[in-house]
């Protein structure tokens, strides 16, 4: 009555005859026919980057993405059921720069811009089809381009100018190659959208215009990690996912000798960044911390009172004066590098003062922070809003 079950499951094959069945008997497109006019339920495709074969992470996300869209699907809703991919952006770039055996920008400026984009687009083009390859074997149903139609375009995009026809959904098209790579995922052409398109190029020409219009646009400053093989700056997105590491790093205390006061005085002030030292312009300390004016040998020191146990030895010291944070505001003090030419020349040695800083931490160093505002993001923040004080 029964078949016999095999005690091995064999889940590859598995896979294959779903697939298999799907195909034969066009599941995916009765699919679509049977919600064709009912309630939209609009799902927009966060696109995956087409630089290189998907991994396990990709395959996750895309299975969410499957499952949300399965169910909206049986709950009745028309979908889009379009997938994207994104084409623009340094990883591209950078391996086609591997590829072609390039070690800096100039020698894309040799190579020649435009060749260098269409490796780019040629690339994209590649591994499009590949993961649109991978994503069928995962089972994710959505409108997908032919492979072999997107391979096709990469190998004829080494004549962009050549005029072709390919068939659309509504007919043939006509274009050179370079016009149909620009219209990928649109009505005529279909498929997935790729962000390398003219349509998706052009709205963000006119998004800025209109920014601009209003007066939205403006130049000004703003501090970024820059990677010197890249020759750009790194975006946040970037430092978050890749660049942070759990390191530890010895912090450095030092003085800043203060200008305008009796005696050998001097500001405490802690770092854990002594790198950022040549570009300091102020020294932060939080308004409403008790701060201390201790005697230390021969010295006189200004530092946060509960920083004392940790950074001078128990007993060596004198507490002299007590006072809060605001009342130091506007102190003027000598940098560390305010002897060297530059300097000078740039006036950084009038711009030390003492500032205010609600984010200054009694927790750790001395309860007095230096502030770089061309190397954090922080300190630029705090260092503009000084600024219009």
């Amino acid at each position: 009555m029964f078949k016999d079950v095999s005690p091995t499951v064999n889940f590859p094959e598995i896979d294959k005859r779903i697939l298999r069945f799907w195909r034969e008997t066009k599941a995916f497109e009765k699919r679509v026919a049977l919600n064709k006019g009912k309630p939209k339920w609009s799902f927009f495709d966060g696109p995956i980057t087409a630089n290189n074969p998907m991994g396990v992470h990709h395959a996750w996300g895309r299975t969410y993405k499957d499952l949300f869209q399965r169910y909206k699907a049986m709950r009745g809703h028309e979908l889009r059921y379009q997938n994207g991919f994104d084409c623009q952006g340094l990883w591209i770039e950078v391996e086609v720069e591997k590829e072609l055996g390039f070690k800096s920008k100039r020698d894309i400026e040799r190579y020649g811009i435009a060749n260098f984009v269409k490796k780019c687009k040629q690339r994209a083009l590649r591994f499009a089809a590949i993961q649109v390859e991978q994503s069928i074997k995962l089972g994710y149903w959505m409108d997908w381009d032919d492979p072999e139609f997107l391979r096709f375009l990469a190998e004829k995009l080494e004549n962009p100018m050549e005029v072709i026809t390919v068939n659309g959904p509504k007919g043939p098209v006509t274009d050179t190659v370079e016009g149909i790579v620009g219209r990928l995922g649109s009505p005529e052409i279909g498929g997935s959208y790729f962000t390398l398109s003219d349509e998706n190029n052009y709205m963000i020409w006119a998004v800025l215009k209109k920014c601009y219009e209003k007066g939205w646009i403006y130049k000004g400053t703003d501090v970024m990690p820059w990677c010197p093989r890249c020759s750009t700056a790194l975006s946040q997105h970037e430092i978050v996912t890749e660049g942070y590491k759990e390191l530890t790093h010895p912090a450095l205390t030092l003085r800043f000798p203060l200008r305008d006061r009796p005696g050998k005085e001097s500001l405490l002030v802690w770092t854990t960044t002594p790198w950022t030292l040549t570009s300091n312009v102020s020294a932060a300390v939080h308004p409403e911390v008790t701060y201390v004016k201790v005697k230390y040998g021969n010295e006189v020191f200004y530092l946060a009172k509960a920083t004392l146990p940790k950074v001078l030895p128990k007993g060596e010291y004198e507490i002299l004066d007590e006072l809060l944070g605001r009342e130091m505001e506007g102190w003027r003090y000598e940098g560390p590098y305010d002897d060297l030419p530059e300097p000078k020349k740039a006036g950084v040695r009038e711009a030390h003062r003492v500032i205010l800083w609600e984010d200054v931490s009694e927790e750790e160093g001395t309860g007095i922070v230096h502030i770089a505002p061309g190397c954090g993001k922080e300190d630029l923040e705090l260092g503009s809003v000084t600024a219009f004080r």
